[in-house]
């Protein structure tokens, strides 16, 4: 099982938007390198559901539930998507800020490349949100 982090601003679709639709087709995404990551998760993966915008925090946790497969808005046929479920809200969001002020995480792609949107999370730091989320 792989981890990741996937990144959306909520006035578009947010935590609890998931959360009422049960799943949902996580398409969209444009920039190459996002697209590479989204072509390596595969169902069972866990991902982390991050608002961006004003709240910039880690919210909640979702499960890949099925392997990558063409972007139905992508008329180029290049892009993919996953279908993906909501596992669970984190108790307390885990704000970037929180995250830039943790040497543990300077290395991590969410605070070397903000602007990426999808993007691995390596299994320490997992854990380390996770537990901050609690």
């Amino acid at each position: 099982m792989a981890f990741w982090l996937f990144k959306v601003e909520p006035d578009c679709y947010s935590f609890a938007d998931l959360t009422r639709d049960g799943s949902t087709v996580w398409d969209g995404v444009a920039n190459a390198v996002a697209q590479k990551h989204l072509r390596a998760a595969k169902a069972g993966d866990r991902a982390f559901f991050y608002h961006t915008g004003d709240e910039k925090a880690v919210v909640g946790v979702m499960e890949v539930v099925a392997d990558p497969t063409p972007d139905p808005g992508d008329p180029a046929g290049k892009r993919v998507a996953v279908t993906v479920k909501p596992v669970r809200a984190l108790a307390k969001p885990v704000t970037l800020a929180t995250i830039k002020a943790d040497g543990a995480f300077a290395d991590w792609e969410l605070v070397r490349l903000p602007r990426l949107s999808v993007m691995p999370v390596p299994e320490g730091v997992w854990k380390r949100i996770e537990e901050m989320g609690r």
